[in-house]
């Protein structure tokens, strides 16, 4: 870092915005003119190459506040929690700098410990009843995830979200809450410089996801004549073969989630136009970038879930930074990096675990965008997996491990429905993956690996990984480094037959919350 580096830094994710839906990425509908006026900026760089380590918000938001892949902080469907890694915020914390996260979105709350460290902190998603992410029932949920023998009864917590989702996809509960996150935002801001403090403020915007319910000025811009109550907005049915979706809904849904995309841009705008109305504008790195993507039907598949094709996980990224030169950027990037970028922009070392028991990833320059020598990973002194795996930096890696939420929801629409699902295909798979500029390499536990040469093929239509392509065998020996690296390649998913005896080995507050849930007799 150079003394010419912003005090504060403002990091927003645009939760399930693909990158070919935005203006500074080439989309013609008028959908994102603020971000394209930001992209202008002389000191703000586009990336055209990022990778998100998961195609879903916990594991890609672990790894952004540890530095950590999925495989290393471990925060996933299975164990929906970050433990056991002293947080981006907590370092930035102890060394003075007022923080914040605000956000609408139920997995970025205290009770998955991704709020953990931040001076301040709300989560504006209200389906369910406040002590529903806390107490005895995160206990029940920690409680069963933890122990092989116990996750029917995790599953049968599951169908709760699943309520949860039929009530907003019906549209009862559609509000925005992105207007709130930007007042509190700004509210934040405001209260750390009256401190004397400078500040990380981290916002995410859930407009993108699903279910679509846009503002009407919004709707009647891109979506014209749509009912969002009457298009298909769960994901789930289309994925199970329970419903079909046709050429005309397919275009009333893209055009519903572009009124959604407008309206995060006009709200993230508001903002921008503030701190520079108020002269902090320039005394702030601006990130922004998406945790992952969305699927529209291509690849016969809705939403973002078994599967890492690149709607999902090349997201867009845009920073503004005084040393990052102001461009188009081509080489690989991975969110992983924005970590140590962060830490780099405001002086923190870090590296010093909160608790004994934690991991503290410290400043590597290597994967700071600041740096001459970033994705130099032979110059990593203390190298993760992908630094090992892709020592020259041309790769970035994606985990997915078993998607416990989507899978049940999957089958209860599949049940419903009369379809039978069969146990080898990719909903009940694993996957890694392995991405450079021209090629992919997916291994997949229960179906055939696919690979992809995307410099010639970007839509990811013709499967390479029975050929000999030379690109495509240098991307598969990169994954199997960083297989290597994480401990080993997974062969099969977690096998999740169990008994409703275990439910002996809860403590009785426990199984008595479940108990009044009705998810246990």
């Amino acid at each position: 870092m150079s003394r010419a580096s912003p005090d504060n830094v403002l990091f927003v994710v645009l939760d399930t915005v693909r990158k070919d839906r935005l203006g500074p990425y080439g989309y013609e509908p008028d959908t994102t003119p603020g971000l394209d006026a930001f992209a202008a900026e002389s000191d703000v760089t586009v990336f055209e190459e990022a990778v998100a380590p998961a195609p879903w918000t916990l594991p890609v938001h672990a790894s952004l506040f540890t530095g950590m892949y999925p495989s290393h902080h471990g925060a996933d469907q299975e164990n929906p929690y970050l433990e056991g890694a002293t947080t981006l915020a907590e370092s930035l914390s102890r060394e003075g700098y007022a923080t914040a996260c605000y956000s609408s979105n139920a997995w970025i709350t205290p009770y998955t410990h991704l709020t953990d460290g931040f001076d301040d902190q709300d989560n504006f998603f209200q389906v369910m009843p406040g002590d529903l992410l806390s107490g005895p029932l995160a206990k029940a949920w920690k409680t069963m995830n933890d122990n092989e023998t116990l996750r029917t009864v995790a599953d049968k917590l599951v169908s709760l979200g699943n309520v949860a989702h039929e009530y907003f996809a019906s549209g009862e509960g559609s509000d925005s809450k992105t207007p709130a996150v930007i007042d509190r935002t700004q509210s934040f801001v405001d209260d750390a410089e009256a401190s004397g403090d400078d500040w990380f403020a981290f916002v995410n915007l859930m407009d993108a996801h699903l279910p679509y319910h846009p503002p009407d000025e919004y709707a009647e811009e891109f979506a014209p004549g749509v009912d969002s109550t009457e298009v298909c907005q769960n994901s789930k049915e289309f994925n199970a073969g329970a419903r079909d979706i046709d050429v005309d809904e397919w275009e009333a849904i893209e055009g519903l989630y572009d009124a959604e995309i407008a309206h995060i841009d006009a709200q993230l705008t508001r903002l921008f136009d503030w701190l520079r109305e108020t002269d902090r504008w320039d005394d702030t790195a601006v990130v922004v970038c998406a945790d992952h993507g969305e699927l529209h039907g291509e690849h016969g598949l809705y939403g973002h879930e078994f599967c890492l094709y690149d709607q999902l996980v090349n997201v867009p990224l845009l920073v503004k930074h005084p040393e990052i030169d102001g461009d188009r950027r081509e080489d690989t990037v991975e969110l992983l990096d924005l970590y140590h970028t962060v830490l780099d922009t405001l002086d923190v070392t870090a590296g010093v675990p909160v608790a004994p028991d934690e991991d503290s990833v410290p400043l590597d320059r290597t994967r700071s965008l600041l740096a001459d020598d970033y994705r130099a990973f032979a110059d990593a002194t203390e190298p993760d997996p992908g630094q090992a795996a892709a020592v020259d930096g041309e790769h970035g890696f994606v985990e997915y491990s078993r998607p416990v939420v989507e899978l049940k929801q999957l089958e209860e629409k599949a049940s419903a429905a009369g379809v039978a699902l069969p146990e080898d295909s990719r909903f009940y798979s694993r996957m890694r993956a392995a991405r450079g500029t021209a090629g992919k390499y997916v291994r997949i536990t229960r179906i055939d690996d696919e690979a992809f040469r995307l410099d010639e093929d970007p839509d990811e239509t013709e499967n390479l990984a029975d050929g000999d392509d030379p690109v495509i065998e240098e991307t598969e020996s990169r994954l199997a480094a960083f297989e290597e690296a994480v401990g080993g390649a997974w062969t099969e998913p977690d096998d999740a037959d169990v008994s409703d005896d275990s439910l002996d080995q809860m403590d009785d507050e426990a199984r008595e919350r479940l108990q009044d849930l009705g998810y246990v007799e």
